[in-house]
C-alpha cells in the first residue's frame, strides 16, 4: 500500500485526476471536537492508517486551531511512532489541498516515505497560491503596507494577493496583475463571498494556465485570509511525470537521526536538519611552513 496522505478537513481533498491516484485520509481527530472524539478514538484512527499504509504524512494548515495541532502531536507522542510526519506548509488552505493532491499522485511512484514527506517543501515552491480579497485590514500572513490598509476601508475596494512562492499584493484596477509562473500549470479557484470574474477572466489568461476548475472553498480559508470576502486560487503543475522528474532531480541523503531517505535539508518525519558537509582538514602548521615547491 502507498504511503497515506492525511488532511485535517474533507474540503482539503480534491478529486482524483485519474483512477490510479488514491484519495486522502480525512482525520476525524482534527475534524471533530476533542469533547466528542476521544483521544482513544484518535489513536485507533491513526494506528489503523499506520497498519494499512506503513507511514502517514499529515498536512495541516498553519491557521489550524491550536487544539487540532496539540491533538496531532499528542497522537504521535502516545503512539511513540516515527512513522507519522506532521507537516504545516506555509501555504493557504487551497494551496495545501493542491499539495496534498500532488503527494497523493506521487505516493504511487517508487519514492520512499522519507523522500515523499520532504518533497512537500520542494513542491510548495512551485505552487502559486493567492486570493482576491475584499479587505486586507486584518491580513497578517502577507506583508501589507499602511497605504493598502487605508485603501481597504474604501467601500468596494478589492485586492489581489499572492501568498506563495513570493508574496505580492496589488489593488484591483483595470491593469492590475500578479507575477505568474514560468511553467505550465492548471488553476483551481474557490469562490467565497466575492465573484470569481477577475480570477477566471483576467488572471488565468495572463498566466496562460492549461485549464481552470472551480472547487469548494476550504473551511479554513476565511481564517487564513482574515476575511470571508474572497476568491481563493492556486495554480500548480498538474502532470505527474513532471512532478516525478522534479523530485528525482534532487540529491537524496539519509537522515542521521531516523535513518529515512530525504531530499533537501530537513527530514519530513523527525524534522532533523541535514548535517553540514564535513570540512576539509586544514594542513598542519609544518606543511603550511614549507616553501613553495618543497617536498
Amino acid at each position: 500500500m502507498p504511503t497515506a496522505i492525511a488532511v485535517t478537513g474533507p474540503d482539503l481533498v480534491l478529486p482524483s485526476p485519474d483512477r490510479h491516484t488514491p484519495s486522502a485520509a480525512v482525520l476525524q481527530s482534527a475534524v471533530q471536537s476533542p469533547r466528542t472524539y476521544s483521544l482513544d478514538q484518535s489513536l485507533t484512527e491513526m494506528h489503523t492508517l499506520i497498519e494499512h499504509h506503513g507511514y502517514v504524512i499529515v498536512l495541516c494548515p498553519a491557521s489550524a486551531p491550536p487544539a487540532v495541532v496539540h491533538r496531532l502531536h499528542a497522537i504521535r507522542s502516545v503512539l511513540e511512532s516515527d512513522r507519522i510526519a506532521i507537516l504545516r506548509p506555509d501555504l493557504p488552505p487551497l494551496g495545501i489541498a493542491v499539495l496534498a493532491l500532488q503527494l497523493r499522485q506521487l505516493s504511487i511512484c517508487d519514492f520512499s516515505p522519507g523522500v515523499l514527506a520532504s518533497a512537500a517543501r520542494l513542491l510548495s515552491h512551485y505552487i502559486y497560491a493567492g486570493a482576491v480579497l475584499g479587505s486586507v485590514a486584518k491580513l497578517d500572513r502577507v506583508p501589507v503596507t499602511l497605504q493598502s490598509h487605508a485603501k481597504s476601508w474604501v467601500p468596494g475596494a478589492q485586492f489581489a494577493v499572492l501568498a506563495t512562492p513570493r508574496p505580492e499584493l496589488v489593488k484591483l484596477t483595470g491593469e492590475a496583475s500578479l507575477s505568474g509562473p514560468g511553467f505550465g500549470t492548471k488553476m483551481l479557484y474557490a469562490p467565497g463571498q466575492l465573484p470569481p470574474d477577475w480570477v477566471t477572466g483576467t488572471l488565468a489568461p495572463a498566466w496562460r494556465t492549461q485549464g481552470v476548475t472551480e472547487v469548494r472553498l476550504p473551511a479554513e480559508s476565511a481564517r487564513w485570509w482574515a476575511t470571508p470576502k474572497l476568491v481563493e486560487f492556486a495554480a500548480a503543475i498538474p502532470d505527474i511525470s513532471v512532478l516525478y522528474q522534479l523530485v528525482t532531480s534532487v540529491r537524496r541523503d539519509d537522515c542521521h537521526w531516523c535513518g529515512l531517505e530525504l531530499i533537501g535539508d530537513r527530514c519530513g518525519f523527525c524534522a532533523a536538519p541535514l548535517p553540514p558537509p564535513p570540512e576539509c582538514p586544514s594542513p598542519s602548521p609544518a606543511v603550511r611552513a614549507l616553501p613553495r615547491g618543497a617536498t
